[in-house]
């Protein structure tokens, strides 16, 4: 047996993944560089690790055993990383966060020069819906959550690092100057709404109660960017954060309707577990963005606070 640390790493993230372009995505490596480091791996083993079905991967018994034990010793050498660097003076650890997911376009921007700072942390996120990102907190398995609402019924301490707003969104075609429509406009519109379960759906839905809005649904998807291409690509409109189509109104994909009542205003807020024992760099991280927010927000996020 000859395998390295990467051929672990890489097995592990497939196993969690159950899919190559995933991990591919998720370790930064080409799709190919993946595969290659798969069979590898694989070839070091007289049992099979992984089975092909059609287009699928389906992880074996013996491939599960294995990337628990991967996961074990990837574990320790980050415990000799940690150690090590901690003998020298530099603050060392995990910091876990999940992300709804349109706070990847808000989250790297308030992690970056913290991590610059600590070579010592690793950054380990999630980005993905509201209800699991709200759920790994109830589990108490991340450090911190970034969301649009804060959960009522979970008992979280909060900060607030910037104001999201939500505009109504048409493509390049619907180009609208002068006084705001009413909201009976949107009984001509088809609506493109997010999956149940995320923030900017649940926001969207209460806008819609609160004001008898006439809509006509047109269709669901997953993410925000696909709602995005859907909107560009004239299949309809939608209510979408601000903060994650700076680049499509800049270049004219993306223009906003105005409508009486929005934006939506909403606040990006980093929550945690009232009550919860900070590690070392949890504690680090939120003294970090006590100190820098604001600058942070004024270096980059000045456009949105003005629009």
């Amino acid at each position: 047996m000859n395998y390295t640390l990467n051929q672990l790493q890489v097995f592990l993230k497939i196993t969690q993944t159950e899919s190559v372009t995933k991990a591919a995505e998720e370790l930064h490596l080409s799709q190919p560089a993946v595969s290659i480091q798969l069979k590898n791996f694989q070839d070091q083993f007289d049992i099979p690790l992984i089975e092909h079905i059609g287009r699928k991967i389906y992880i074996t018994d013996f491939g599960r055993e294995i990337a628990a034990s991967a996961e074990d010793i990837l574990n320790q050498v980050a415990t000799i990383n940690y150690k090590t660097l901690a003998y020298k003076g530099h603050l060392t650890g995990r910091l876990r966060i999940s992300i709804v997911s349109t706070g990847k376009y808000v989250m790297p921007f308030f992690l970056s020069s913290f991590m610059r700072q600590h070579d010592g942390v690793e950054l380990v996120t999630d980005v993905t819906n509201k209800t699991k990102v709200i759920q790994s907190l109830e589990e108490n398995s991340v450090d911190f959550s970034l969301v649009s609402i804060t959960p009522p019924n979970l008992n979280v301490e909060k900060i607030d690092l910037l104001q999201n707003k939500l505009f109504l969104v048409g493509n390049r075609q619907h180009r609208q100057k002068g006084a705001p429509f009413t909201r009976q406009i949107f009984k001509d519109l088809p609506l493109i709404y997010r999956e149940p379960g995320s923030g900017t759906r649940q926001v969207m839905e209460k806008f819609i109660e609160r004001h008898h809005v006439p809509v006509v649904k047109k269709m669901e998807l997953a993410t925000n960017e696909a709602v995005k291409q859907a909107v560009i690509a004239g299949l309809g409109y939608s209510i979408m954060p601000l903060i994650g189509i700076k680049n499509e109104l800049n270049n004219g994909d993306l223009h906003i309707i105005p409508v009486q009542g929005l934006p939506i205003k909403t606040v990006w807020q980093l929550i945690w577990l009232k009550g919860k024992g900070h590690s070392p760099v949890a504690a680090a991280f939120l003294k970090h963005l006590k100190d820098e927010r604001a600058e942070i927000v004024k270096t980059n996020f000045k456009w949105s606070e003005e629009y």
